[in-house]
Formats: C-alpha cells, structure tokens, sequence
C-alpha cells in the first residue's frame, strides 16, 4: 500500500510502498505522534523511512489494492 509522508515546513513528500496494512500503519504514526518519538516505517524493498514524529504534516495511507492476474479487459 501506498504511504505518503509530509513535513513541516518542507516541500516534498516522502511516498513509499508498504507491505503493511493500514490499520497496522495508522496505528505506528499514531504512537508516534502521542510519544513524540520517531516515525518508522519500512518499504517493501527493505529500505527505512525514519521521520522524527514532532515535525509531521501528515500521513496519508492509501486504500488497500487486490492485485489483479491476467489479461482481462475492464
């Protein structure tokens, strides 16, 4: 699934591919945000996204996506 990561006072985003699922995702920003300690999220190809949790904008969590298998018209 799809996360977007905004902060503060920064132009760009951060968007990466997650292997975990929203309500694990939602739940990880949340504590960050409570505790005031990192963000740490890891993309499906092994790499950390470490954001500290004071200077978060937003996250935005995409919807969950079924991949599809075949070559069928829609």
């Amino acid at each position: 699934m799809e996360v977007k990561i905004g902060i503060q006072n920064v132009g760009r985003e951060i968007a990466l591919e997650s292997a975990l699922d929203a309500e694990s995702v939602a739940k990880i920003v949340s504590e960050a945000i409570a505790n005031g300690t990192d963000l740490r999220l890891t993309d499906e190809k092994g790499r950390q996204v470490i954001v500290p949790g004071n200077v978060l904008g937003y996250v935005e969590i995409g919807a969950e996506e079924v991949r599809r298998v075949g070559f069928g018209a829609l």
